[in-house]
């Protein structure tokens, strides 16, 4: 009734509803229950602790801290409540396989034999692929590291791990780095 007001008078959404004007007034002037101001203070010890978790907490751990905290409350309760506040735990990132072992390419020989000590710049450089979580999904990343300086001489990135992503990583790194000063 109240989001109507606007459009129809209370004495007309009363008379439709079959409810007296006096008992709608009555029961919107009448306090919280006690039920239901236990359950706003309980969602604000619910929200503390969940951000305390940085939004990781899901309702049995959200409930256990509160039980060693000395609330005496159901597991249920906890529950509904998160779930009416849309309070969520973070869900976790599925683990996904990005290295296929079994495999017809060839393999490179070993031929560096973990020496991993260089005599000068650009004369053994050694890579790796890895990948991060972003908010638009998995993203590869190829990188080249002089063994000398240490230093990044070429990189490349992709939503796919392909064979180019290493190949623009090292030609970026054999154009002598100035891909990387932009």
């Amino acid at each position: 009734m109240v989001t109507h007001k606007e459009e129809f008078t209370i004495s007309a959404m009363c008379r439709i509803l079959e409810v007296s004007a006096s008992g709608y007034y009555r029961w919107r002037s009448r306090p919280n229950s006690l039920r239901a101001q236990e359950n706003e203070r309980l969602v604000g010890k619910i929200q503390t602790i969940h951000l305390k978790s940085r939004n990781n907490y899901g309702s049995p751990k959200v409930y256990r801290r509160l039980r060693q905290e000395g609330e005496l409350c159901n597991h249920k309760r906890v529950e509904r409540l998160m779930r009416e506040n849309s309070i969520h735990a973070k869900r976790v990132k599925k683990f996904r396989v990005t290295t296929n072992s079994r495999h017809s390419e060839p393999v490179a020989d070993n031929v560096l034999a973990r020496a991993f000590k260089a005599s000068e710049p650009d004369l053994v450089w050694v890579s790796d692929v890895t990948y991060i979580w972003t908010d638009e999904g998995w993203l590869y990343l190829a990188i080249f590291l002089d063994l000398f300086s240490r230093m990044v001489v070429g990189w490349s990135m992709s939503e796919r791990m392909t064979s180019e992503l290493v190949e623009d990583a090292f030609l970026r790194g054999s154009r002598g780095g100035e891909e990387l000063a932009r």
